[in-house]
């Protein structure tokens, strides 16, 4: 008994091991005919080579239809290693029509090896010539696929328009619809509508001998596709006007953002320094990258969407804005400046010199500090809310309504959302014991808030609407498509009533057309209406801003510009502003000494050796 036993034992094993062994074999051939198409490359690479087909990348045109972003053609050079003849070829001779360093050239062979039945890229974006050139030496075992690679006629808008690289291994895990070597939208609007501009790759089947050299169209084409091109875009951007916007900003950190008011199309979005878009093209993209990357002004960064800059003086327009819809304040009401406003025993926030006292347009006009710490008082220690921390939270709401403190929701890649402080805030800093006069700056727009060029651009908008804005967008059409989504086109309102905004745009005019400190924007017949700006810094020169719209009635165009360290709004960024209101409401430029004294204000040489 013990013997068969222990047969019917060794039986049982021996069946096990058996089934085991059929059970991975099968699990193999599950895995390689089913699973990992590594082997069915190599065996359809045997008789059929298939070509990815690339689709051209959709194009991009300014509001007037000038090109601002093009597709070229360029080649990939692919190589399937198994085809290079056993005798070799004439490395040298590739090397010098390529432009590509032997030891580039072998190591990318040598990792070509290693999967030798499947194409492989050697080298990729070859000009049509070299492409050409390459095509006459008959190299057995290469062959070149069509694609394009971006150009940019205009050289303008690089953190605007951004650029297109080579997909890498993280995007790779994220974006399973691409493939290695595939180019994507890194930044700015080419990332923005990435999926508008990318188009939908094809494939063409080609059969080939034993040679590797192509016999035709597999089954005359039946399994190949075409490529679908990528839409263009229109985009809101005038061309012409962000050129001279560029130039005007030359020398100079900070940012200009425009929109139109009726439509919050953003005519202009500068960020300097900028860097020309077609240097991230090409063969020397990575080595351009990493100089625009070591750069310590950053030219890669796009200010205008993503710093947060104190607004400065221009605030004030908020303050009395938020006073006339409370009630703490009316047009006529007039408080005194003697310098400044003294806040404290021994401490005062000073003030230019100016009449005193003055009404709310006037105030506005000749930009008092006094005046607008009185009306930012009496918002927050108004008597209808039980503390300041009450009337504080009031307070920050109305600003948030004007789009501060929040991102804009608008169509571009990288809005930051800048910061509003509140009561919750101040009572972790200073321990819940704070009052009006701890929090003072606020009144003139220092202190904790931030804010971003884009959302400055904005508020100019929403004083121009009278009391609303459409949300700020960059691309005016897309092809095929009858419309853009629902929310550009319908109405953002502040929680302030239209009625109110009669005086602060009146105080905006007369500081530029009658008295006041910007009336060096003015500009006969265009009716500008500003406020300048000048945002403390604390680790140098101040900030220059200024913002704008014009004409008064039935606004064309409004502009906020912000210059690092520029010194007062008046110096520097009120004639930029002037300048392109000037150019986009009249097509010309009647003060041609103005554009020589604005590039010649140079807060940094961009040639000059760091």
């Amino acid at each position: 008994m013990s013997y068969q036993r222990d047969s019917l034992i060794r039986l049982r094993t021996l069946q096990v091991i058996v089934l085991l062994v059929v059970g991975v074999i099968l699990g193999r051939l599950f895995y390689i005919q089913l699973i990992d198409d590594r082997y069915k490359d190599m065996a359809d690479n045997n008789a059929l080579r298939h070509v990815v087909q690339y689709p051209p990348r959709g194009e991009v045109r300014d509001r007037n239809g000038e090109f601002i972003v093009q597709s070229r053609e360029a080649y990939d050079l692919m190589v399937i290693a198994r085809e290079i003849p056993k005798e070799g070829f004439d490395t040298m001779r590739m090397c010098r029509v390529l432009g590509m360093e032997k030891e580039e050239l072998i190591k990318q062979l040598t990792r070509a090896k290693t999967r030798s039945r499947v194409p492989m890229m050697i080298t990729n974006q070859l000009s049509k010539e070299v492409k050409l050139r390459f095509d006459e030496c008959n190299f057995r075992g290469f062959y070149t696929v069509y694609r394009t690679i971006r150009s940019y006629p205009r050289r303008i808008g690089g953190n605007l328009m951004g650029y297109v690289g080579e997909i890498n291994a993280d995007q790779l895990r994220k974006r399973p619809e691409y493939r290695a070597g595939d180019y994507i939208g890194i930044s700015g609007l080419e990332s923005a509508y990435e999926e508008v501009l990318r188009g939908k790759k094809g494939v063409k089947v080609n059969e080939i001998d034993a040679h590797g050299v192509i016999k035709g169209s597999f089954r005359d084409g039946m399994y190949d596709s075409l490529p679908i091109p990528g839409r263009s875009l229109v985009c809101t951007i005038d061309a012409e006007l962000q050129e001279l916007a560029e130039e005007l900003m030359e020398g100079k950190v900070g940012s200009v953002v425009a929109i139109e008011p009726s439509t919050g199309e953003i005519l202009l979005m500068v960020s300097s320094p900028t860097y020309d878009p077609n240097d991230l093209v090409g063969k020397n993209l990575r080595l351009n990258y990493n100089k625009l990357l070591k750069n310590p002004h950053r030219p890669l960064y796009n200010r205008a969407v993503s710093s947060h800059y104190p607004p400065g003086s221009t605030f004030k327009l908020v303050q009395g804005l938020i006073g006339l819809q409370e009630g703490v304040l009316k047009p006529s009401y007039r408080y005194p400046c003697n310098g400044g406003y003294t806040y404290a025993k021994g401490r005062k926030m000073k003030c230019h010199p100016h009449p005193s006292p003055l009404d709310l347009r006037s105030a506005v006009a000749n930009s008092c500090n006094a005046y607008f710490c009185y009306v930012f008082r009496d918002i927050i220690e108004n008597k209808k809310y039980e503390n300041v921390k009450e009337g504080l939270d009031v307070w920050a709401d109305y600003v948030r309504s004007f789009g501060f403190g929040r991102t804009l929701d608008s169509d571009f890649a990288n809005e930051t959302r800048g910061y509003v402080p509140t009561s919750e805030f101040y009572n972790k800093v200073y321990h819940n014991s704070w009052k009006a006069q701890t929090i003072i700056s606020l009144s003139i727009g220092q202190g904790e808030l931030g804010c971003t060029p884009l959302q400055m651009a904005n508020l100019a908008a929403i004083i121009a609407n009278r009391g609303y804005y459409y949300i700020p967008h960059i691309v005016r059409s897309v092809e095929g498509v009858d419309s853009l989504e629902q929310r550009f086109y319908e109405k953002q309102y502040t929680k302030v009533d239209a009625e109110h905004f009669e005086p602060i745009v009146e105080g905006m005019w007369q500081g530029v057309n009658v008295a006041g400190t910007s009336t060096r924007a003015a500009v006969a017949g265009l009716d500008i209406c500003g406020k300048t700006g000048t945002a403390q810094n604390p680790h140098g020169k101040d900030h220059s801003t200024f913002l704008s719209f014009a004409p008064k009635d039935d606004p064309k165009i409004a502009i906020s510009v912000y210059v690092e360290n520029g010194g007062f709004g008046a110096t520097i960024a009120l004639p930029i502003a002037s300048l392109l209101i000037e150019k986009y409401l009249t097509d010309t430029i009647t003060r041609p000494y103005m554009i020589d004294q604005v590039k010649q204000m140079k807060i940094y040489y961009p040639n000059a050796k760091k």
